[in-house]
């Protein structure tokens, strides 16, 4: 076999190879004697068709099997002799092959060349300090009482400031376009109300109806609005005020777990602490990803590229479809949202390259301890049987993706570790 290797950039290399006639004639033979066994031909005996027969009126098929039995082991064996390891799967063209010819291709190959993490002892970290003030719990308690919040209905005023108001509405464009919407709430003083909507409410008892035009403004953040007249009918239908409840142990033991105020601030400050630390953390974590990243010189393979972002799409379409949005009718310009991951996409790679090429230096390893424990906590929070998640994961091929996983982070464990961390 002829073998003939080109460096197209540190990422792509290009190998020609060319197979000799008498190993393509020898699978050409062993191929069509396997349809000979199967031929059905008007005037033969099955399995008594002549050679040349099969390989004529199978010649497509015979070549197509030929081409993917000898190919990939021809590119899996250049590719071993040079020691490269492909990111994917290496792409075939130029396909020249014939009986009695050798069998000629091209095949252009994606790979990671050798590269230096560097000293992970210059590496610098900022950690945040993490303080829960009495205003912050105090700021969480109110949003708390506020989602604890009664509404009274209030008859004998007209509306004003602060209330909530249930009205009756038509709305009509300057395009002529009319909408009729009942029992809609507003809240006033709410910041997403429509300019001067508010005013025009106040003073309004229930049942009384009026009719007002608003205008709104060049650079008013919906677009279909900029610049128009729009007019509205309203009739108040109820008028309610918001009522809050008491700051006080029985405000807590409403809240079913706390037996005084006292008890539901020090969960608050608790919680608000735990979280705090979670996102200082994920901060560190953040910028040691980023600084990694910023290791690789080399252009990355787009192929892993283009895999990251179309793994970030899925995530999206995934969440989106949690909540019962169905990802074609979300008004997500796709296009626009691929693009927009590229960068994030590329970051991502790259620190993941740096991070194998540290666990390969240090020889990190995964135990199967370490797999399995991984596969209990992900089955108690999908509420399945570890035997079960297992035979989907071997069956998807993730098993492996799993120790890459549990692989890196042990990485990043490492690589935290000799970095330098500095208190702001």
């Amino acid at each position: 076999m002829k073998t003939e290797f080109a460096d197209v950039s540190e990422t792509q290399k290009t190998l020609t190879i060319e197979i000799p006639s008498d190993v393509v004639d020898a699978e050409i033979n062993r191929i069509a004697k396997g349809y000979t066994k199967q031929a059905r031909i008007p005037g033969f005996r099955p399995g008594k068709v002549p050679a040349t027969i099969v390989k004529q009126r199978f010649k497509d098929q015979i070549l197509h099997d030929v081409m993917h039995g000898l190919i990939p082991r021809a590119v899996e064996e250049a590719l071993q002799e040079r020691g490269i390891e492909p990111v994917d799967t290496p792409n075939i063209k130029d396909v020249a092959l014939e009986e009695g010819q050798p069998l000629k291709f091209t095949a252009a190959i994606e790979t990671v060349p050798p590269f230096d993490p560097g000293d992970l002892s210059s590496i610098t970290l900022k950690e945040h300090p993490v303080t829960i003030t009495e205003e912050a719990v105090d700021q969480t308690l109110q949003r708390i009482r506020e989602r604890a919040a009664k509404f009274e209905t209030i008859d004998a005023r007209p509306v004003t400031d602060g209330d909530s108001v249930v009205i009756a509405l038509d709305r009509k464009e300057a395009a002529g376009e009319n909408d009729h919407h009942d029992d809609v709430t507003v809240e006033m003083g709410a910041p997403g109300n429509p300019p001067g909507f508010d005013a025009n409410l106040i003073g309004l008892a229930i049942g009384d109806e009026k009719t007002f035009s608003i205008h709104f403004p060049a650079d008013y953040p919906a677009e279909d609005f900029r610049d128009q007249d729009v007019s509205y009918t309203v009739k108040v239908k109820d008028i309610r005020r918001k009522v809050l409840p008491e700051l006080d142990d029985e405000f807590a033991k409403d809240l079913g777990e706390f037996d005084s105020l006292a008890a539901l601030k020090d969960r608050i400050r608790t919680d608000m602490q735990s979280e705090a630390e979670d996102n200082a953390k994920r901060d560190v974590r953040t910028d040691l990803m980023k600084q990694l990243s910023q290791r690789v010189s080399f252009e990355l393979p787009s192929s892993l590229v283009e895999r990251e972002i179309d793994r970030r799409l899925e995530e999206m379409a995934r969440q989106l479809m949690s909540q019962k949005i169905d990802p074609r009718q979300a008004g997500i310009d796709w296009g626009q949202f691929r693009e927009a991951q590229r960068e994030p996409a590329r970051d991502a790679v790259a620190s993941a390259l740096v991070l194998d090429e540290i666990a390969r230096r240090e020889q990190i390893t995964v135990a199967a301890e370490d797999v399995d424990k991984e596969i209990e906590q992900f089955a108690l929070r999908a509420g399945r049987t570890p035997a079960a998640l297992r035979a989907q994961l071997e069956k998807e091929g993730g098993i492996s993706r799993l120790y890459a996983g549990l692989r890196r982070e042990k990485a990043v464990d490492l690589a935290k570790s000799r970095a330098k961390i500095a208190s702001e």
